[in-house]
């Protein structure tokens, strides 16, 4: 395979393995441009041709105007990495016959090889001498021809084993990952199906509803069990990972994003924010104002009865540091107050009363967005109806949208299939990356990689202890 990027020097490469195409050093073939993502593209042999496979990347991979999600290499191919990404041409490299080395009969070597080891031609009569060493070289020929055979016939019947043994693990391997996501996909289901009838229960005391709840917790628990055997016969969490990116992957878990099914480049960018919390002394001033406040058990309380991950403690860390009192920049829905920075729609919405200063950035007694036991609890009804409704239970896409605002971002969210399979915050990369606002991205990767260090935060170089440890369980 050669591959040839179209840059001021062009440059060429060649494979006869499977390779990435991406921004990362690590990648076999870089391509520092910032069209081109951390891992764009992978090209590998599979079925018997050459495919090239997309890899998530942001602003994907084009033939012409089209766009694919993997294509195949028939001889030649030119691909963009993205619209207005750089050029890279791909093609199979056509074998050449090696040229023969001429037979050294003309030499002395040559003739006397004729002689004594070559097959006799028609009547050709040779000498006593010659024909002993033909015919002893005849016996040896038959018996290395013999032994040789009976080598060869075992080494073809282990090599022979070993694919069907190999094939056999691959496809088992293969059978237990789908297996593995469709469970995690069923209990995110389930999450969306408990999170309804949990409403109908508080609302009405709905006692076959109540049964059916706790039916389809117990039925939770059980796939819970068995997506993590699948995971440790998977060896998704393997040796290789630090600590602290096992942490990172568990807390995706936690706001609803399966580990097979994660962007290549997920845990470098998780990182990358994690340096970004660690450069400032803001994350540890949070926290502690959350503690010496008294802030945290209530806010993880309300979380934990609504049915949602305490994690999103972390969300109003990222919108006001915990201080009840801020404002947030006018907009045209309004002025965001408080913790949670409801803006005066939302908090009209879930039973919060604006004050006389509703269109001024200054704290209002009037306004019960500075009141923050009100409003953190409207603000995790809000969450519950955003994380079972339109998000499907994926908090990276609750996130998103209590950022951008139902209005920006709920309409491509109400766009995509209503399963957690196709409706995450991945999926809305995929499709509509183009019209997300970068502050949406930093943001969800902000309180993503706040939730990881929460976790341990003397891991990632805080002295801190958890700040949700004993918190996290009804």
């Amino acid at each position: 395979m050669t591959v040839s990027v179209a840059s001021e020097s062009r440059r060429e490469f060649h494979f006869a393995k499977p390779f990435r195409i991406g921004r990362e050093a690590d990648c076999e073939v870089c391509i520092p441009n910032e069209y081109v993502s951390r891992h764009h593209v992978e090209v590998a042999f599979e079925n018997g041709a050459w495919w090239i496979v997309d890899l998530n990347s942001s602003n994907g991979i084009f033939v012409g105007d089209q766009r694919f999600k993997r294509i195949s290499i028939v001889q030649e191919i030119a691909i963009r990495l993205g619209v207005q990404g750089p050029s890279v041409t791909l093609e199979i490299a056509r074998e050449t016959p090696k040229e023969r080395l001429p037979v050294g009969s003309q030499t002395i070597v040559g003739r006397y090889v004729d002689r004594y080891f070559g097959k006799a031609k028609g009547d050709e009569q040779v000498g006593e001498h010659t024909m002993f060493v033909r015919q002893a070289f005849a016996r040896v020929q038959t018996e290395q021809k013999r032994k040789y055979g009976i080598v060869i016939a075992i080494l073809a019947a282990c090599f022979l084993g070993a694919g069907t043994y190999a094939f056999y693990e691959h496809r088992e391997l293969k059978k237990q990952r789908a297996m593995a996501e469709e469970i995690f996909y069923t209990m995110k289901s389930l999450d969306v199906d408990i999170a309804k009838l949990e409403g109908m229960v508080q609302n009405s005391n709905n006692q076959s509803a109540g049964e059916i709840l706790r039916k389809d917790e117990a039925s939770r628990k059980q796939m819970q069990k068995n997506y993590e055997q699948l995971l440790k016969t998977l060896q998704v969490y393997n040796p290789k990972m630090t600590e602290q990116q096992r942490i990172i992957m568990r807390v995706a878990r936690i706001f609803g994003e399966c580990e097979l099914d994660m962007p290549p480049d997920f845990l470098a960018e998780v990182e990358k924010y994690i340096k970004y919390w660690q450069s400032s002394g803001r994350y540890a001033s949070a926290v502690q104002t959350a503690k010496d406040k008294g802030y945290t058990p209530t806010i993880t309380k309300e979380l934990l009865d609504q049915g949602l991950p305490p994690q999103f403690f972390y969300l109003a860390m990222q919108e006001s540091n915990f201080d009840p009192y801020v404002s947030g920049p006018e907009t045209r829905k309004g002025i965001a107050k408080g913790m949670w920075q409801f803006i005066p729609e939302t908090a009209i919405k879930y039973g919060l009363k604006t004050g006389p200063l509703v269109d001024l950035r200054r704290p209002d007694p009037g306004d019960d967005r500075h009141h923050w036991e009100k409003e953190t609890k409207a603000a995790a009804y809000y969450i519950k109806d955003l994380y079972s409704t339109d998000a499907q239970a994926s908090g990276l896409l609750v996130m998103a949208c209590y950022n951008w605002g139902e209005g920006q971002v709920l309409p491509l969210v109400q766009s995509m299939p209503p399963n957690p399979r196709e409706r995450n915050f991945w999926q809305l990369l995929a499709k509509h990356r183009d019209h997300i606002p970068k502050e949406t991205y930093d943001y969800v990767f902000y309180i993503v990689s706040a939730a990881a260090i929460g976790e341990n935060p003397r891991l990632f170089g805080f002295d801190l202890d958890n700040p949700l440890d004993g918190l996290e369980s009804k």
